[in-house]
């Protein structure tokens, strides 16, 4: 099923997300993590969090591209992140040209660390520990970020957010 995506102005987009009992509720958790996969397919998004279906729960999702080296792209990174929490961030610091299915229309350069080690528990409520790097990490950090209760757009200068602020006003009035 395709789920509704909640757009900026929502509050449950600034709220910390809680963590999901891993004994009591897998079968719901099932259904739902398959009907992000087809939201995600849906929408042509890379990622999406809980909190952007409104959903006030510690889960994400990623189905990213993974490049070859002649940048060819050989395959999509899918995985479930439940209950997860970054280990560590790391590495050199890149600036990309990021945007969010819950801020449509809007992009910004957002500097995040090259590298990241975390721990969550997979589709099969497996315990995983991961290094990631590249589009993967920054695709990760950017939808932990939501289940913190951040958004990308928090990364802006106070110039770029006051050029943008009357735009986000108009747009989701």
């Amino acid at each position: 099923m395709i789920l509704p995506i909640v757009f900026y102005g929502n509050p449950i987009l600034r709220k910390k997300s809680i963590e999901i009992d891993i004994h009591s509720c897998r079968r719901t958790i099932n259904t739902l993590i398959n009907d992000m996969f087809e939201t995600i397919d849906k929408v042509q998004g890379i990622g999406l969090a809980a909190p952007q279906i409104g959903k006030n729960i510690r889960i994400f999702i990623i189905k990213t591209p993974f490049y070859n080296k002649n940048q060819d792209i050989i395959n999509n990174y899918e995985e479930v992140f439940i209950n997860a929490k970054i280990i560590k961030i790391y590495g050199e610091l890149c600036n990309f040209n990021e945007g969010c299915l819950s801020i449509p229309g809007i992009m910004g350069y957002v500097k995040r660390k090259s590298h990241i080690i975390i721990e969550y528990y997979d589709h099969n409520w497996e315990k995983k520990k991961k290094t990631l790097q590249g589009i993967c990490s920054r695709v990760i950090q950017h939808e932990y970020d939501h289940i913190e209760g951040k958004l990308f757009i928090d990364y802006f200068s106070s110039i770029k957010k006051r050029k943008i602020e009357k735009k986000l006003i108009n747009f989701f009035k």
